[in-house]
C-alpha cells in the first residue's frame, strides 16, 4: 500500500515540475500624500552607441523620497523606453515604473508616417497638416513646415 501511494505522490510530482507555470505580473500601487520633489538635474554622460539614456527620478521608500540616477539602457528593437513618472489622482500620488513597452520606434522610419506633422492627429482626419492655423482649404501652401 505504501509503495502505491509513493509511487502515485512520484508522479503526482513530476508531471507538477514539468507542467508550464503561468507568468504573473505583479504590480504593486503605491498611493503618497505627499507630493514628490522637483526633479534634479543630471548631467547625461557621452552618449553610447546601442544604448538610450532613462532620466533619474524620486523614489518612495516608505517613509520618504530617495533619488534614483539616471543610467543608460541597452536598446530593444521594437520596443520604447518610458520613464519613471508621478502621477497625481484624487487620493494622491502614485509612481507609474518605467520599463520597456512595446513600441513602434523601430517600425516607424520604415513604415509609412500616418501622422506627417506628428500632431496626433492622423493624415486622413488632419484639415491643418502644416499648424499654421489656416485650413488646408483655403491654404495656398497646405504642407509648408516653416511657413512662419
Amino acid at each position: 500500500m505504501k509503495r502505491i501511494l509513493f509511487t502515485a505522490a512520484a508522479v503526482l510530482i513530476s508531471t507538477a515540475a514539468f507542467s508550464p507555470v503561468q507568468a504573473q505580473t505583479r504590480t504593486e500601487v503605491i498611493i503618497v500624500k505627499k507630493a514628490p520633489p522637483a526633479p534634479r538635474h543630471e548631467v547625461i554622460p557621452a552618449a553610447r552607441r546601442g544604448f538610450e539614456w532613462v532620466p533619474g527620478y524620486w523614489n518612495w521608500t516608505g517613509h520618504r523620497y530617495t533619488w534614483v540616477k539616471g543610467h543608460y539602457e541597452k536598446v530593444r528593437p521594437g520596443y520604447i523606453y518610458q520613464r519613471a513618472e508621478w502621477r497625481r489622482d484624487r487620493n494622491g500620488w502614485y509612481l507609474e515604473q518605467g520599463g520597456w513597452r512595446h513600441g513602434d520606434r523601430v517600425d516607424r522610419h520604415n513604415a509609412p508616417r500616418r501622422d506627417r506633422d506628428g500632431d496626433g492627429v492622423p493624415n486622413r482626419y488632419d484639415r491643418d497638416r502644416d499648424n499654421d492655423g489656416v485650413p488646408n482649404r483655403v491654404d495656398s501652401r497646405p504642407n509648408n513646415p516653416n511657413r512662419y
